[in-house]
Formats: C-alpha cells, sequence, structure tokens
C-alpha cells in the first residue's frame, strides 16, 4: 500500500508530531525503573528499557521474565504501578492512545475475530460509526494485495477467518499493523507460527521500517532469528533487565548466559537422534488424504520412534498431526492404533477413540484448542484427571490431595513460574501457558504424544527439558509425532522427518540425512536423486527391518512395508518372590531350584487399562 493512499486512509500514518517535537525526544523509546504487580507476581521488578528509531531492537528473556509485560506496557495495553514510560514522547494510556501516537503492536496471542473476513479483520479500528475511511471493494482490493504479499497466497478476502491456519491468521495481525505505517511497531512472538519462508519475509518488512526510520521492538524466544535480524538486544530476568547486547554481541552464547544467568564453562554434548529399537508398528495409516486430490498418506509409526513433521506453511503437514490425534477427519482413508501388543489393531475415527487408545496431543494454537481461560491455573493441568482421582464410589469425591501432588510433580518438573494454583491460567505468560499443556498430556499417560508445534512461544531452556522429557519417554517405549517450522527441532531428536508438500509427504529423511539444509531444499519442492536419498539398510533401524522405497512421484516418497505385531498372550508372574509382577511372553520359568512357578496368562484390554488409568 503507497503512501498517498494511505493519508486517504483516515490519515492512519502515524508520524504525528510536529518536525520540533520529533527533534527535541530524539526519536528514544525509554522504560526508566518500571514496577509492575499481578497480585503477588511481580512482573516487572524496577525494569528500563531504551531503544532508538532506525534500529530493530529484541527483548529477550525465558518464560516469566516480564519481557511481554514490558511490551504491553510500551504499547498502552497496561500501565505500571510506578516508574516512568516514555514513547515518541508520549505515555501511552490505552491501545487506541498508542496507535494515535504512531505505535502498533502485535501481540502472542492471535487477536483475531473468527466470524469476520480477512478484510474486516484487516481494517478493524479503521472506521468509525459514522463515517468509513475507505470503500468496500477498495478495502478488499488492498486486503488481497497485501494478503499476497505477506503470506504469499491467494485469498478471497471476503473469506471467514474462522477456517484459516493459525500461520495465516498472524499474517493478518501483522498485516493490521502494517497498514497503520507505524513508527513504532512491537511484534510480541508474532514469528511463532510462521514457517521459515514466511518469517523471511516478515524479515523483510521490519527491515524496511527499520530503514524509513520507525522503530521495531521485536519479543522472541527464537535465538537463531533474533542474531540474524536485530540491531541490540535488552535481556530480562525476573523483571528486571539484566543486559544489552550491540549488534555484534548477540551470540547464543551471550542470551543464555544473560538469561540464566549461568556462564557456560564447557562444551555442549551433541545429544544424537533415538533410533527404534523395535520394528513394532503402533500407529498406521492406509491410503489417508487430508486434501483433494492428494496423493494418500501410507505412514507407519514405531514403537520408541520420534519422528519430525514439518512443510511450509499451508501444506498439509497441520491437518495430518491433527488427523492422526483424531482431532480432525480425513477425507478418506483409515488410521489403526496397537499401542499395546497384546491387542489387535483398533481403528481410531474421532478424538475420543484417540485418547481411549492411549494417544495424547498437544497443539500449538493454545488460545483455541488448549487452554480453559476461564478456570485456574490448577484446573487446566488436571480436569483430565478428575475422573480417575476420586473416591466413595457413586458419590464421586475427588480425591484433592492426590491431585495436589501430582500437580506439585508437573509443575516442578516442568519448570512452570506460577503464582497461587487457584489463579486463572490467563495469569500466566503465554510460554508457561504452553508448559500448562504439555504437563496435561504427559499427566495423561499415553503411549503416543502428538505434538502440533508444542515448543510455540517457550524459550530455549525449557525446549531442552522438552526435549529431553520426550527422549525419556520414548525410551521407556512409546512413540512421538512431532510436527515444527523450526528446522533446528530435529536435530538430535528425530531419526525421521517427513517433509509435506501438497497435502502429502514429499520427502523424508532418516538418520544422518535429518539435517536443516536438506529439509529445508525439500520444503522448497528441491527433489533429490535416487542415489542421493539411498537404501536404507537394516543396520540403519538397529539390526530391525528396513523401510523400503517407492519410486519418486513428488510426494509420498516413503512406502512403509512393516507388518503389525500379532497380539501374544502376556504372562505375568504372581507370586514368586524373585521375580514378581514381571512380564514374560517365553512361556513358564524356573526359579533357582529348578521348581515351576506359578503363573497366570491373560490378555490385557489396552480399552479397559485406559478408563482405569
Amino acid at each position: 500500500m503507497n503512501g498517498s493512499s494511505m493519508a486517504e486512509y483516515k490519515n492512519i500514518s502515524s508520524g504525528n508530531g510536529s518536525p520540533e517535537e520529533r527533534q527535541v525526544l530524539g526519536g528514544e523509546i525509554s522504560v526508566k525503573n518500571a514496577f509492575k504487580f499481578f497480585g503477588v507476581t511481580k512482573a516487572l521488578n524496577g525494569a528500563s528499557l531504551q531503544a532508538n528509531l532506525g534500529e530493530i531492537h529484541a527483548i529477550v528473556g525465558g518464560n516469566g521474565c516480564g519481557k511481554s509485560t514490558m511490551a504491553k506496557v510500551i504499547s498502552g495495553v497496561i500501565s505500571v504501578d510506578s516508574g516512568e514510560v516514555s514513547v515518541l514522547g508520549h505515555m501511552p494510556t490505552s491501545p487506541s492512545d498508542a496507535r494515535k501516537h504512531g505505535i502498533a503492536t502485535v501481540f502472542q496471542e492471535v487477536m483475531i475475530a473468527d466470524e469476520a473476513t480477512i478484510t474486516e479483520n484487516l481494517y478493524a479500528g479503521a472506521d468509525t460509526l459514522w463515517s468509513k475511511s475507505i470503500s468496500t471493494r477498495e478495502k478488499n482490493a488492498r486486503a488481497k494485495s497485501m494478503m499476497s504479499e505477506l503470506a504469499g497466497l491467494e485469498i478471497d478476502p471476503e473469506r471467514l477467518a474462522s477456517g484459516l491456519s493459525l500461520g495465516v491468521k498472524s499474517w493478518i495481525a501483522i498485516g493490521r499493523a502494517l497498514l497503520w505505517k507505524p513508527k513504532v511497531l512491537i511484534l510480541d512472538e508474532s514469528s511463532a507460527a510462521l514457517d521459515f519462508d514466511s518469517t523471511e519475509r516478515l524479515f523483510t518488512k521490519m527491515r524496511e521500517l527499520r530503514d524509513q526510520g520507525s522503530a521495531v521492538l521485536i519479543v522472541t524466544h527464537r535465538i537463531a532469528e533474533l542474531v540474524r535480524i536485530s540491531d541490540r538486544a535488552t535481556v530480562m530476568r525476573d523483571g528486571v533487565n539484566v543486559g544489552v547486547l550491540e549488534k555484534s554481541e548477540i551470540t547464543e552464547k551471550n542470551l543464555l548466559s544473560l538469561m540464566t544467568g549461568k556462564s557456560e564453562t564447557h562444551e555442549k554434548t551433541e545429544l544424537k537422534p533415538i533410533v527404534p529399537k523395535s520394528s513394532q508398528v503402533v500407529l498406521k495409516t492406509t491410503n489417508l488424504t487430508v486434501w483433494p486430490n492428494a496423493e494418500p498418506i501410507n505412514f507407519s509409526l514405531r514403537r520408541g520412534e520420534i519422528v519430525g513433521v514439518t512443510g511450509l506453511e499451508g501444506q498439509g503437514q497441520d491437518l495430518f498431526v491433527r488427523a492422526l490425534a483424531g482431532v480432525i477427519t480425513p477425507l478418506k482413508g483409515t488410521m489403526m492404533v496397537q499401542a499395546n501388543p497384546s491387542v489387535r489393531p483398533k481403528e481410531i475415527r474421532n478424538l475420543y477413540e484417540a485418547k481411549a487408545h492411549g494417544i495424547g496431543f498437544v497443539s500449538g494454537d493454545r488460545k483455541r484448542e488448549g487452554i480453559l481461560p476461564n478456570m485456574s491455573i490448577f484446573e487446566n493441568l488436571l480436569l483430565p484427571l478428575y475422573p480417575f482421582h476420586k473416591y466413595l464410589g457413586k458419590i464421586n469425591l475427588i480425591a484433592w490431595s492426590e491431585l495436589e501432588g501430582l500437580f506439585d510433580r508437573e509443575v516442578k518438573r516442568l519448570s512452570i513460574k506460577t503464582g497461587p494454583r487457584s489463579n486463572l491460567i490467563t495469569s500466566l505468560s503465554g510460554g508457561n501457558q504452553q508448559k500448562v499443556l504439555i504437563g496435561r498430556a504427559f499427566a495423561l499417560r499415553p503411549q503416543i504424544l502428538i505434538l502440533n508445534d508444542p515448543a510455540r512461544g517457550i524459550d530455549v531452556g525449557t525446549k531442552q527439558e522438552l526435549y529431553q522429557h520426550l527422549r525419556t519417554f520414548v525410551e521407556a517405549g512409546n512413540s512421538v509425532v512431532y510436527l515444527s517450522s523450526e528446522l533446528e527441532e530435529f536435530i538430535g531428536l528425530s531419526s525421521r522427518v517427513l517433509v509435506f508438500r501438497d497435502g502429502s509427504i514429499f520427502d523424508t529423511f532418516i538418520n544422518q540425512d535429518v539435517e536443516p539444509v536438506g529439509i529445508l531444499e525439500g520444503m522448497f519442492g528441491k527433489q533429490r536423486s535416487h542415489s542421493d536419498v539411498g537404501k536404507q539398510t537394516a543396520d540403519d533401524f538397529g539390526g530391525q527391518p528396513a523401510l523400503t522405497k517407492a519410486p519418486h512421484r513428488d510426494t509420498n516418497l516413503i512406502k512403509e512395508n512393516i507388518e503389525w505385531v500379532k497380539p501374544q498372550p502376556k504372562i505375568r508372574i504372581v507370586d514368586s518372590d524373585t521375580a514378581r509382577g514381571k512380564d514374560n511372553s517365553a512361556g513358564p520359568s524356573q526359579d533357582s531350584s529348578g521348581s515351576l512357578m506359578k503363573i497366570k496368562i491373560r490378555y490385557s484390554d489396552f480399552a479397559d487399562t485406559a478408563q482405569k488409568r
């Protein structure tokens, strides 16, 4: 959108204020000794920030450090309890007041009205009750042009937002802020739902604004991104700024040192992805389609495996993992699960059946598919467990003491920074809200975890903790499907990564081929030659049967021929002093004296155990 057209758009361009005023102010964004309390929680505890026009300034820190609160103070959403705030010589008192003075903010939670069209969302706030800034036809034309430029997609501007992906919704929120031609643009985790290609387009816009003399404040947990894009960085910890880094000083080592308060004194241990030791299939799709006319997806997940899933925005990978979890119904095909080898495979047709057969799901879109905003932290973490912790039969009294123990365990295990457990979940930072959802999934003790961008909005330290929890999870014989747009997440975690294009699997990377450059090329449609892919040997999978390859047909490169495990009797020793409770499928055992031990043979019904769990 050009400058003249924006002038027609109610003079939204926010360079308001005389040249003399700007010269006196020096273009500074200043927060000094700011304090902000939410009950007993100290969101800001004497924090300060200095940023200038013509720079991209990052605000960095761990979950709950106060960086999003700082962004909201600058944008006028909340006021400080004490301290000084000056943005272009003005102290914003509300979002509308901030907008009048050239401040636009894209918040961490995507603020989109699902029942409104793309155009209506983009131009929200542009009109008064009695007048329109420009005609509806002109708005639609500009909205279509803007979404094509930002999202790289041709989208009907009159389409309702409810059916759009989280990434496209993020672009609408970003586009709405850019329409105002801000002098100060604040991006709070705005790239969290964007893939690599989309992030590059966002970076281009940020640099354009900087070069035009605007200030861009970026709040992000993606350290690799801020190292590339930031001119300066303010690091926060526990509500206080603990350091400011210039461009040459912005490195992962320096950032982590300030964020954690610890200096790295040794080299990082390079983790190797866990290679499954079993060929047993626990989840299998046959001729599954999530897009009309797309290649069918034939996929198998093995016990003890972490499979990565990625692709450019809107290539069907999100629909695929949601279908695996039973959240949506695929257009065609079947999904079968056999989390327990002693039970025959069962078909999954909905979320209830998926849950009953040991499949857990964590969504990156916590606002829409995760948190219960009107409930407490405690309820959000443990509500699904209430039916399994009760007493007095039909009276159904909840065993609160048991649940409190579980709550304390998960909070400690995931390092959730929380106030009183009775506080609303919305009192937590976005990253800590995401930790609660991850804790809820683990507390349900699934055998298969389907994760849809679970690390969105959590800091690098928490990501490392999550990766370790997942490694422990699969080492115990469980399995994971992990969707992410951050390619670095797969390194040292996944032994197999599926790249989606056109609604199906375009390429599969295994073991040593799991590296960012090759995966990125696959995301953009570069085909590897058959010799590049190479045939997998039995040794690649710990001596287990190899995957067989089909000829490359642009999609669905890998065809997997691994059979289900036939249910076998489960033998449990019930009265041996030397091996009580040990599973054995080889038949009756003998103790050291040579006498047969009593045994009991029974088939386990996983559905029943799931209900009792």
